[in-house]
């Protein structure tokens, strides 16, 4: 929070700015989390100027450390005021913004996590405090997905029941604090149907950061399919293994990037057909059948579009977006949490068929001649911007389909 408001009424828009163009310039989008209560002594995360203005900040220790920490109090009146504008004003500026992924519904406990686990004397907000956060963020980031912590307790039911997909930590943990319990088997299944969770991944986003790293999987001698297909079958769409690298071994690399090919959203077109020859003037029909072979959905409605390329440079380059959308192209399904599950989590079978014809009209002054169809999946501003699970991508982010000839 101190770090994007560094003064009050002031976002500091050129740092978060300057991070969504990186990511845009990588190809990527951006999630991030707002944090208030820092277990790092000399980097608190609450703004400087809170207490000036009356907020109340109060001090206690964190586990084994026995010096003194200081942290907001949620639950104070000006603190909690302050926070809920920021966050109005944060949602005002880049609510539906197109290089954003998610954010993660935090604010709440060390890290915004939605704890104070080994606080010496500090409790929780209260649950009507909780619950005017949620809902503020609900309120400010109507397009932007938006992801409760695991550990929300009853405002993870809450979040869910509202809209909101979850992120959990440590996944990949099969006993590493204790022989008798662990994330896997006996947290995650507990938190998500005791929220009612589970079927949140079919309108917004699940997302995992790693226990440690992949490299203390590897170590234990825990197994990589294992966690892949727990993660794949509750249909997670990220994965944050804090930039390390990759562990040592013979089959990992393969283990992971058989993951990465199916997290998220993976689209096949297994079959398109269309006429050899169509008039200016008329429209091109086009049937398809695509399936999503990853383990979750779109969240963002991208479009099918079709490109003409002639084959005479002298003649223009004609593209139509479809108002075909993507979000509803659904995973496959396993039940989880089952005995079976937890013994030995399936791989998740590839989602039903989407059949799908599309109508293209064509200008009635479209040149004769031999032209390529091209087919992408697209933004709104008919810009490809998904990697198909298919052959064929041309550098700029088309597939050619074949050659039809056009007739006048």
């Amino acid at each position: 929070w101190g770090t994007l408001e560094p003064e009050r009424g002031r976002i500091d828009t050129a740092l978060l700015d300057k991070e969504l163009a990186a990511a845009r310039q990588a190809g990527q989008k951006l999630a991030f989390r707002i944090m208030c209560c820092s277990t790092y002594r000399r980097q608190p995360y609450h703004p400087d100027w809170l207490e000036k203005i009356g907020g109340r900040v109060v001090t206690t220790r964190y586990g084994a450390d026995p010096l003194p920490l200081e942290v907001p109090d949620l639950d104070d009146p000006v603190v909690l005021e302050a926070h809920l504008d920021f966050i109005r004003r944060l949602g005002k500026r880049y609510d539906g913004h197109p290089d954003i992924s998610h954010i993660d519904l935090g604010s709440v406990g060390w890290w915004g996590e939605w704890h104070m686990s080994q606080s010496s004397s500090l409790k929780m907000p209260t649950l009507e405090t909780q619950r005017r956060i949620v809902d503020t963020y609900l309120e400010s980031f109507r397009k932007t997905p938006l992801l409760m912590l695991i550990g929300g307790g009853e405002m993870l039911a809450y979040a869910v029941e509202h809209g909101c997909g979850w992120r959990a930590d440590c996944l990949g943990d099969m006993g590493g604090f204790s022989r008798s319990w662990c994330h896997m088997r006996k947290g995650y299944p507990g938190w998500l149907i005791e929220a009612g969770a589970l079927d949140a991944w079919k309108h917004a986003p699940v997302a995992f950061e790693t226990c440690w790293d992949m490299r203390k999987w590897v170590d234990e001698g825990w197994s990589l399919r294992y966690i892949f297909n727990y993660a794949l079958a509750v249909h997670a769409s990220a994965i944050n293994n804090k930039s390390a690298p990759l562990p040592e071994g013979e089959h990992v690399r393969a283990e992971v990037e058989r993951f990465l090919r199916r997290l998220g959203y993976r689209f096949v077109l297994e079959e398109a057909s269309y006429p050899a020859v169509v008039a200016s003037g008329d429209s091109l029909e086009v049937a398809m059948r695509w399936r999503n072979v990853g383990s979750a959905p779109c969240y963002r409605p991208y479009r099918v579009a079709f490109r003409l390329r002639p084959s005479s440079r002298q003649n223009a380059t004609f593209v139509h977006a479809t108002k075909i959308t993507v979000d509803d192209w659904m995973p496959g399904e396993v039940e989880v949490f089952t005995e079976s599950f937890l013994e030995n989590p399936p791989d998740l079978p590839p989602g039903p068929p989407a059949e799908c014809r599309a109508e293209v009209p064509l200008p009635a002054d479209l040149p004769a001649g031999s032209y390529t169809l091209d087919i992408s999946i697209v933004d709104n501003t008919i810009k490809p911007v998904v990697q198909l699970g298919i052959e064929g991508r041309l550098p700029d982010g088309w597939y050619p389909l074949g050659t039809v000839r056009i007739a006048r």
